[in-house]
């Protein structure tokens, strides 16, 4: 109640609090929230860079100071833009001692073709590379709140996003890598399989296979999907239609894994051209090596630790990824996410040779946003953000920013 001149007038007791900024972000709708959400972490994002650029001098991409754009274009980025203009050569490059030297095999044509389609539709490359993988992010986020939203309570999911979208790599989603197509395409790839919409799973696959590696990984946790099935059929029916449907997605997924590499050895005449090209760059770390599966990460903590850590670290990295698949905050992702972290963990410890870009290669591991999106303490989301954002921070200033002699790409 409150005095007036006519007498008491009762007040509305939610006037006050009716359009404060916490009730106005609940009522808003899902999908603003992570809009909203996702503009911010990329404004902050953009901070960094224009702060990084102001101080970056002259480098193999770009003048001193270049600007938002320019900048968004260093490191793979050019060979995106190589393969945009000139597609991808027909005799591999040979170093002086004669092994293959770095090239754009390396690289798969899905994100430059689009770009290249905007860029015929006069929007420059540096500014249509950065807007497809800033709407590809987008996409990203979207996606990945209704698939949290699977397993988790509305702000536990929200907050995943949060985690996502300032995560320390996430300014890739915002630079000329095809990292955000990737992201958007597994994103969509986990929510039907979660989902169980197995049929739908061949277009998305078969555009995957051509933005970034990573389907054969998918194709084993499809394979570890339709054995889960079948061993709990009695709690949980599994048809012989979706047996059908499944079986088949987890194959077309491994035949479109090897097809890059299929073609590769069509354009240049060389069997080994994908792997071989792949070599390249570890040979920076190790010289002349073939590969040989499951040994690139002891070679690479040998190369960057010594003995005995060389050996102890991946053993260890190896037995603590194991135990966060198992703990109960993990479990609460479900079966298939875990099915999908597993699988592609195995797959970069056969094949993938831990350097600068792994922070970027361990991208694809998103899902596990929403183990670290269980605890509701405020201190603690606040204090992961932070944490997050600072991360950020060193990641572009170690890995993005152009030194001399600058040997730790993004």
């Amino acid at each position: 109640m409150t005095d007036t001149a006519s007498g008491p007038r009762e007040v509305d007791p939610f006037r006050t609090t009716r359009w404060s900024p916490r009730v106005r972000w609940r009522v808003l709708p899902w999908w603003a929230r992570v809009v909203l959400v996702y503009l911010g972490a990329r404004a902050v994002s953009a901070v960094f860079l224009l702060v990084l650029a102001a101080g970056q001098g002259q480098n193999a991409w770009t003048d001193a100071q270049p600007d938002l754009w320019q900048y968004s274009q260093l490191w793979d980025a050019h060979w995106y833009r190589l393969i945009g203009l000139y597609g991808y050569p027909a005799e591999l490059p040979l170093t002086d001692d004669g092994r293959v030297g770095e090239n754009a095999w390396a690289f798969l044509p899905m994100y430059p073709a689009i770009v290249r389609l905007l860029e015929l539709a006069w929007v420059p490359w540096p500014v249509g590379s950065v807007l497809v993988s800033f709407a590809a992010g987008l996409g990203t986020a979207l996606v990945l709140h209704r698939l949290m939203s699977r397993f988790l309570e509305p702000d536990r999911a929200m907050y995943a996003v949060v985690l996502f979208c300032v995560a320390p790599v996430s300014p890739i989603l915002q630079v000329g890598y095809a990292e955000g197509l990737g992201l958007l395409l597994l994103a969509v790839a986990l929510l039907l399989l979660v989902d169980r919409r197995y049929g739908w799973l061949l277009p998305v696959v078969l555009v995957w296979a051509f933005t970034r590696p990573g389907t054969l990984a998918f194709a084993l946790a499809l394979g570890l999907h339709w054995l889960v099935r079948w061993f709990t059929r009695a709690r949980d029916p599994f048809p012989v239609r979706e047996r059908w449907q499944a079986a088949g997605a987890a194959v077309f997924a491994g035949v479109m894994g090897l097809a890059w590499p299929l073609i590769a050895w069509a354009g240049t005449g060389d069997p080994r051209a994908y792997t071989d090209t792949e070599l390249a760059w570890r040979s920076a770390y190790l010289g002349p090596v073939e590969l040989v599966p499951f040994t690139a990460w002891f070679q690479g903590g040998d190369w960057w630790l010594h003995q005995p850590l060389g050996t102890i670290v991946p053993i260890a990295l190896i037995i603590g990824f194991a135990l966060v698949l198992w703990s109960p905050w993990a479990r609460r992702l479900g079966v298939d996410l875990r099915l999908w972290l597993g699988s592609y963990a195995l797959y970069l410890l056969a094949v993938f040779f831990p350097q600068s870009s792994t922070f970027r290669i361990l991208a694809p591991m998103f899902p596990l946003v929403g183990v670290l999106a269980i605890p509701r303490a405020r201190w603690y989301r606040w204090s992961l953000v932070i944490v997050m954002l600072a991360l950020q921070y060193w990641w572009l200033t170690v890995c993005w920013a152009v030194a001399d002699y600058d040997w730790t790409p993004p």
